[in-house]
């Protein structure tokens, strides 16, 4: 089995920064596609920023140039580097992964970690 583990959540004032991490660990081949997503009481989880198969890095309009997503290939972690951060970046984080687990016989299947909460403080 594959998991996501996710940290860096937490209490911030608006116009800090935080930085989320997101390592898989498990049955890995290869990773197609990675990023975050966000979700707030009564809303729908939307994207954030993610990596995708085809290699373009997409960002939801509301935090670009804010937000910076990066990727670490050797420990299979994507960071999210979050800075002039807004109190309507309040939001459970989720990172979102669509991971092959063998080539041999091809195997993927998407995976969702457990959510961090980040609250950003007026």
């Amino acid at each position: 089995q594959v998991q996501l583990v996710e940290s860096g959540g937490g209490l911030v004032q608006a116009g800090g920064s935080l930085r989320l991490s997101c390592a898989a660990s498990g049955s890995i081949f290869s990773i197609n596609a990675m990023g975050w997503y966000r979700q707030t009481p009564g809303k729908q989880r939307e994207l954030v920023a993610a990596f995708t198969s085809g290699g373009m890095t997409n960002y939801a309009d509301s935090v670009k140039g804010r937000f910076t997503l990066s990727r670490a290939n050797a420990k299979n972690t994507v960071y999210l580097q979050m800075n002039s951060l807004k109190p309507e970046d309040t939001a459970v984080y989720y990172c979102n992964a669509d991971i092959i687990m063998h080539a041999t016989p091809w195997e993927s299947r998407e995976v969702w970690g457990q959510g961090t909460l980040v609250t950003v403080s007026s």
